[in-house]
């Protein structure tokens, strides 16, 4: 097919490929007018993608079918073919006529046509049509403009026990609370525009899929999770079973939090006693959930990934270790974070250096970590009183 649009070359990690000639957006999501979809901010989004894919290979020890089932421009999936050393095969989808066109051209140009094969349906028919045994896949990328919920049930469907569905959010005014109401039409539960709203996002995204997965006595639990510009992006294991399935749901519950002195606590269970009052000064709750609440990463992985990584060769090379070392660090810590500058304005101090903060904190016996979600997140339990003392005595 002919392409109808000009088009300019674009290269990332080892693809070399055709997309949209437009002045491109410095950060946002994108824009869906264009006649294929192509955000070069997701470069970072992508270059995880191709680090997680490279570690779950290695722990999975197998050759990896993978799909890409919105693939706009095909890069992912290309990158896919020629960077993951245990990549057997990948499908990639559009439905765009054009899209599956210049992914086409795409593919012939990186010469992986004997890797990746386009198709143009769908997307969720296209997942629905490798819904039975033996033709699932270990591994499906769900990343839409908007919201992956549309995607989740055939996704589902379509992978192999002990697979991963990977989700990207870009609606995240729904999901930090600037739109609540579209955030329970689309993830079934409430958010709160907190100072750790990225985190609750996330925890929103996951604790969706995990609803979604249980009613068909699938178990999803996440192996890697990251916020970073405008998205929240989840890598979640999947099993097959009712008895699995209750016990990912075990991991959900809900957060209340107090606007007025900013005390926080989780909930679990799906059906808890909501309390009205904050224990702390007495001011009205609220609340976001239900939401997952269990750890968002696996250390396994982890660790695998920064193996990875030090053998690959990425134009993001900085950020990608700078996202990896502030997770290995918080990675063990409870979900939720205080942001330092919003304690100090509370309570009317000086911010302290963040390192002091911790060192001080590790020394009192509490442990704590800053956070990717925010330059300024500190993950701790240390009870908000003894928080207050070490701020206004620092």
């Amino acid at each position: 097919m002919k392409l109808e649009f000009p088009t300019m070359w674009a290269e990332e990690g080892k693809a070399r490929f055709m997309v949209p000639a437009s002045k491109p957006k410095p950060q946002g999501p994108g824009s869906a007018e264009a006649p294929v979809f192509y955000n070069p901010v997701m470069e970072l989004n992508r270059d995880f993608a191709v680090l997680f894919l490279q570690a779950f290979g290695t722990s999975a020890s197998r050759e990896l079918e993978v799909c890409e089932p919105l693939t706009g421009c095909g890069v992912r999936g290309i990158r896919f073919a020629l960077e993951v050393d245990r990549v057997k095969k990948v499908w990639v989808n559009d439905l765009n006529p054009q899209a599956a066109a210049l992914a086409q051209l795409n593919v012939r140009e990186a010469g992986v046509e004997a890797k990746v094969e386009v198709s143009r349906e769908d997307a969720n028919v296209f997942l629905s049509s490798h819904g039975k045994p033996g033709s699932r896949f270990d591994y499906i990328d769900v990343d839409p403009y908007g919201s992956p919920v549309p995607y989740l049930d055939s996704s589902l469907r379509a992978l192999k026990a002990g697979g991963v569905l990977a989700l990207t959010a870009t609606d995240m005014a729904p999901l930090c609370g600037v739109h609540p109401k579209a955030c329970l039409r689309r993830y079934g539960a409430k958010p709160l525009r907190t100072e750790y709203c990225h985190e609750l996002a996330a925890r929103i995204l996951v604790g969706s899929a995990v609803l979604t997965a249980a009613r068909v006595d699938i178990a999803l639990k996440p192996l890697f999770t990251h916020s970073s510009d405008h998205y929240v992006r989840a890598y979640l294991a999947m099993e097959r079973g009712a008895g699995k399935a209750d016990r990912s749901l075990s991991q959900l519950g809900y957060f209340h939090h107090c606007f007025r002195c900013l005390s926080r606590r989780q909930a679990p269970g799906l059906f808890p006693k909501l309390e009205a009052r904050c224990k702390n000064c007495g001011s009205p709750l609220d609340y976001a959930g239900p939401l997952w609440i269990g750890k968002l990463w696996s250390r396994e992985i982890l660790e695998t990934m920064f193996k990875a990584l030090g053998k690959m060769r990425l134009r993001q090379m900085h950020r990608l270790k700078g996202v990896l070392r502030k997770i290995g660090e918080e990675a063990d810590r409870g979900p939720g974070y205080y942001v330092v500058s919003r304690l100090c304005e509370l309570w009317k101090c000086p911010p302290p250096p963040f390192a002091k903060l911790l060192q001080r904190l590790r020394t009192l016996g509490f442990p704590a970590a800053g956070t990717h979600f925010h330059p300024l997140g500190l993950k701790t339990e240390a009870p908000l009183d003894l928080l207050r003392r070490v701020l206004t005595e620092a």
